[in-house]
């Protein structure tokens, strides 16, 4: 691997890497509850960070192209998310449709009990210039498989 194809498969590592701690300050700091849609976009940044760190310890260039196969992955699921926050189509029933599968009938009729709060996947918690958190997740992993594209090609 050359020394442009390992700075570029760091830069692109440290940006999922980047993005998922940013993901998870949103949610332990600044307390902004993750829905299912949210959570799907966390694992391929995972995959990422690992096929980068195998790539770098390996020196293997092909792993980059799994690297941009993992970006282009997120960046479906966070274009998806965006879609059903503006509502151009439907997003899963389990949380846009107002879902309770999975709570316990003797937990919905116990008034003491905590069942939590659906977090729906089409309100948009938290926007910037316009575009909500899958929005940008959306944007920045494209732009990072081309990254990891780079780096797969040199």
């Amino acid at each position: 691997m050359t020394q442009t194809s390992r700075l570029l498969v760091a830069i692109a590592s440290a940006g999922s890497a980047a993005l998922l701690l940013g993901a998870l300050a949103f949610q332990y700091i600044g307390g902004l509850a993750p829905c299912e849609l949210c959570l799907w976009q966390r694992w391929p940044h995972l995959a990422a960070v690992l096929i980068g760190l195998a790539a770098l310890a390996s020196g293997q260039r092909n792993l980059a192209w799994l690297g941009a196969l993992a970006a282009l992955a997120t960046a479906g699921i966070g274009g998806f998310h965006a879609g059903v926050e503006l509502g151009w189509w439907e997003g899963l029933q389990s949380c846009s449709g107002g879902s309770i599968a999975g709570i316990s009938t003797s937990d919905l009729l116990n008034p003491s009990a905590d069942v939590g709060a659906v977090v729906r996947c089409d309100a948009i918690a938290w926007q910037m210039l316009g575009l909500s958190m899958a929005g940008w997740n959306m944007v920045i992993s494209a732009l990072l498989a081309l990254v990891w594209i780079g780096a797969a090609r040199r």
